[in-house]
């Protein structure tokens, strides 16, 4: 049986990763995507990275691809993607997912949203829809 943690690992050996410690300073800066993999009570519960967009993992793969009918306009713009999650799993999976599927650009935190708060990133309230 394969095991998720022998999963992240071979993720990482693919994908570009650092700690939260990496990204503070790159808040904010032109061509940078963080994409929140959280579920939408994490987000709720604990809030997120200013300004990061939100896609549940689930649907990742359908809005990357742009022959999707659920493809988003945020993954066509040639940025390049932080993806995180609750402490790196998710977000190392999907980073891999992502690099697959064709993006050119994608990283991620690999202690995940406690890793930013740890760090003292800041975090605001999940955006309320309607």
């Amino acid at each position: 049986m394969k095991r998720t943690k022998d999963m992240v690992a071979a993720a990482n050996a693919l994908v570009e990763h650092a700690p939260a410690t990496d990204f503070l300073g790159r808040l904010g800066e032109e061509g940078l995507t963080f994409v929140d993999l959280r579920d939408v009570r994490e987000l709720e519960r604990e809030g997120m990275i200013p300004g990061a967009f939100h896609c549940p993992r689930g649907m990742l793969e359908f809005w990357i691809d742009p022959e999707s009918p659920y493809a988003k306009p945020q993954f066509q713009n040639g940025h390049t993607f932080v993806f995180y999650c609750g402490s790196g799993w998710r977000s190392a999976l999907a980073a891999l997912a992502a690099q697959d599927m064709g993006l050119p650009k994608v990283t991620h935190i690999s202690d995940g949203f406690s890793g930013w708060k740890k760090a003292g990133g800041p975090v605001v309230e999940r955006p309320h829809k309607g």
